[in-house]
């Protein structure tokens, strides 16, 4: 009768939250254990894609890195926004696709960042993307971006000091800013109130300082070193350096360039 099923009842609701609470542990257990096996995906997509890096298989290395766009990992995702600048970069990409890359690559860049405020080259590959798309932003834009640019460089550099490929940037950044044209100058002039500004002894300063932390890692830091000291008039240090430039092993095409 009705007095039974009631003295049941409770009895059952027990087992049942029980039964449901087993559920819960298991789903928690295996969730962990997606969680570990993610952390080790990861780890192995990257060591494939560090890998495909060192080989300059860029389509390939886009292609693996593009598959997890998703990621919540600022290791993976700044290397895709590496990975889609490098591949606007090939000959082979048409101008439409290029664009459309540049501007991706800022898309990974940005999320890195959100995910790891203290990685290193997230804030690195952040600037780099920013500049690249100035270039289709026009004078205005490229001129405010400017600031944000030195921003994360800096940034960069004090969270690791040994890296030196964004030393060399930020002194890329001061050359760029010390040779700007007079016409772009008054722009700048008329937009802020404190222009970005740099000189040649500044940029030379940050290719020595790149030098240091990595010596002959880049042919275009020697090159580099070799401009500044001729905008400086002191050719005997310029041939210094541009004479290395010159005899450094072209492994890229932009070595050749140099």
């Amino acid at each position: 009768g009705p007095v039974q099923v009631l003295r049941k009842s409770p009895k059952r609701g027990v087992v049942l939250s029980a039964g449901s609470f087993l559920v819960y542990e298991a789903s928690k257990l295996v969730s962990g254990f997606a969680e570990v096996h993610a952390s080790f995906k990861v780890a192995e997509v990257i060591e494939q894609a560090d890998y495909l890096y060192g080989s300059g298989e860029t389509e390939k290395l886009y292609r693996l890195l593009v598959q997890h766009k998703n990621s919540e990992d600022a290791e993976l995702l700044w290397r895709l926004a590496r990975a889609s600048r490098d591949l606007a970069q090939l000959s082979s990409t048409s101008a439409e696709e290029k664009r459309q890359l540049v501007y991706e690559a800022l898309e990974y860049a940005k999320k890195a960042l959100e995910k790891n405020e203290s990685n290193f080259a997230a804030h690195k590959w952040y600037a780099i993307c920013i500049s690249d798309v100035g270039d289709y932003e026009g004078i205005k834009v490229k001129i405010a971006n400017a600031f944000v640019i030195k921003e994360h460089f800096q940034r960069a550099i004090e969270l690791n000091p040994k890296d030196a490929t964004s030393i060399h940037l930020m002194g890329i950044w001061c050359f760029s800013f010390a040779e700007m044209p007079w016409y772009q100058r008054k722009i700048a002039a008329m937009l802020f109130a404190t222009p970005p500004t740099s000189t040649y002894q500044e940029a030379l300063r940050y290719f020595h300082m790149a030098e240091e932390a990595d010596p002959n890692f880049y042919s275009k830091n020697l090159l580099f070193l070799g401009k500044a000291y001729l905008k400086l008039n002191n050719k005997k240090m310029a041939l210094l350096w541009l004479s290395k430039a010159k005899d450094y092993p072209a492994h890229t095409e932009e070595d050749k360039q140099v």
